[in-house]
Order: structure tokens, then sequence, then C-alpha cells
């Protein structure tokens, strides 16, 4: 048996399927841990959410910022935007299973047997590793329970941007949702930088990776992580951090990491999206 941890597939179903083919993944054995952002920008999105859920307890998908957007624009009744590629799943005949299914996906995931944490885009450095899954069970009773509506109404924004145990209401879920689904920098007093999307070394000189943040309290946990698809190398801290968005949905590749032996496979993507476009 294997478990593997896959980057953003970002609606990209033909290299994802293309990817299970070299990794001869077998449903009845094997396991997936998808890293968020299964949805937008690519072209089939519905596709993707459909065999993610028809895996059951055999995948795992940590919800990703486009997976919560498309909740959110659901939640409002609203057409997709302009710069959206998931009006599929909002025409899609099973629209609210696939919707269900996915707003029930956790933030946060503890895989049982490796020990590894998988997040979509990072966390904050104040965090241990128990502070991390209780607050992405916090928020998550949100994202599937019956007021998800209004969580949804507050949940765009960039305040707060600095952890404190004291946060409360939206503000406290909104800087939950920021860490775990858009975070990439950091300054050195631990506030979060969501703008900065470039690779390490073209960011502002007060900033520096969060896996990076000195004395962050989850350094010595292994976690996989996507969102960050400018990187430009998988592995960081030592091999603690593993970034898996490899840019498929920009035509780089969908890179997926076995967690037991530590070996990649990657395949090529034609890319859905053109480099440069905002993410």
């Amino acid at each position: 048996m294997a478990t593997y941890a896959i980057g953003d597939v970002q609606g990209c179903h033909e290299p994802l399927r293309q990817l299970l083919e070299r990794l001869r993944f077998d449903p009845a054995a094997d396991r997936l841990i998808f890293l968020g952002d299964l949805v937008n920008r690519g072209p089939q999105s519905a596709e993707v959410l459909r065999f993610a859920r028809g895996l059951g307890d055999r995948a795992v998908n940590v919800l990703g910022n486009h997976d919560l957007h498309l909740l959110a624009v659901a939640a409002r009744g609203d057409k997709a935007g302009r710069k959206d590629s998931f009006q599929d799943v909002l025409d899609a005949p099973d629209r609210e299973e696939l919707l269900g299914w996915l707003s029930r996906c956790p933030l946060a995931y503890e895989d049982p047997e490796t020990g590894v944490l998988a997040v979509h885009a990072g966390v904050a450095p104040q965090w241990t590793r128990s502070k991390l899954l209780a607050l992405a069970r916090e928020a998550g009773d949100w994202i599937s329970g019956p007021d998800a509506g209004e969580f949804y109404a507050h949940m765009y924004g960039d305040d707060p941007d600095l952890w404190r145990g004291s946060l409360k209401g939206w503000k406290r879920l909104r800087f939950i949702v920021n860490c775990f689904t858009r975070i990439r920098y950091c300054d050195a007093e631990g506030r979060i930088d969501t703008r900065h999307k470039g690779a390490p070394g073209t960011q502002p000189a007060h900033l520096r990776p969060w896996f990076e943040a000195e004395g962050r309290r989850t350094a010595q946990d292994t976690i996989v992580f996507g969102h960050w698809s400018t990187l430009g190398q998988v592995s960081w801290s030592n091999g603690k951090a593993m970034g898996l968005d490899t840019g498929c949905v920009w035509g780089g590749r969908l890179t997926a990491l076995n967690l037991q032996t530590g070996e990649l496979t990657g395949c090529a993507c034609r890319g859905a999206m053109r480099p440069g476009a905002d993410a």
C-alpha cells in the first residue's frame, strides 16, 4: 500500500489520469491526499471532483483557496466569474453532491501512517501541530455547517495578519483560513503575507517563506503543501517542507510524493492558463 500526496490539480483531469497511470495507482490498496485547489483555472473541475469523491475513504482533499471560492460562489447563487472555470460544477446535475463533499473536506490533515501534515498553503509560525489541527477543525465546522453562507460573506480579506489566541469571531476564522489556504510569506514578527507570489528571493527583504520563519513551532514536522507554483523546487527546510504545486495548470507538471518512500513522480501538462496570468 502506498499513500501519495498530489499537488494542485485545478481542474486538469487528464494530467491527473496520466499521473495515476504512471503511479500504477490501485484504489483498492493505495490512498491519495490532494493538497487543495482541485478546481478552477483548468477545463474539467466537475470531472476532478467526481473522481476524488468517487474514491471514498481512499482519498482526502485539504481545502484550497479555489475550492473555498467555488463554495462561496455557489452559496451566493452566483455564476462563475470572468477568471473562473468552474461553471461546469455549478451547472452539474450532481452539483449538490459535489459541493457537499467538497465542503466536508478538512483544512489540514494528519496522515495516520506517516505522521505527515498536509495543508494547502501553509501554517502560522506560532502554531504547534496540535494547535493547527484543532484550528482546522474549528474553521471546518463553519465551512461544513448550516451557517456556511454567513462565513463566506466574511471570508475575503487580509485582516488580521497576526495570530493571537484572543482573536474572536469572523476575524479569527478569516485568519485561520488565510493561513491554511493563502499564506506564502511572513515577517520576523510572524505577520502573514498573502500578496507576494514570486519565488523565494524575489520578496521584500523583511519577508521570508513561511516554512523558514524563525521559531516556527512546526519546524520538526514534515509538512506537504501546494499553492505556490513559483517556488522552483519541491524540497525545503531540509526536506521537512515539501511544496508539490509544480504548475500543472500553467503548463508545468503535476507531481505526486510517495509519503512512505519519499519518491517523486510527475507528468508534463499542456497547461490551461497563460503563465503570468492572475493565479
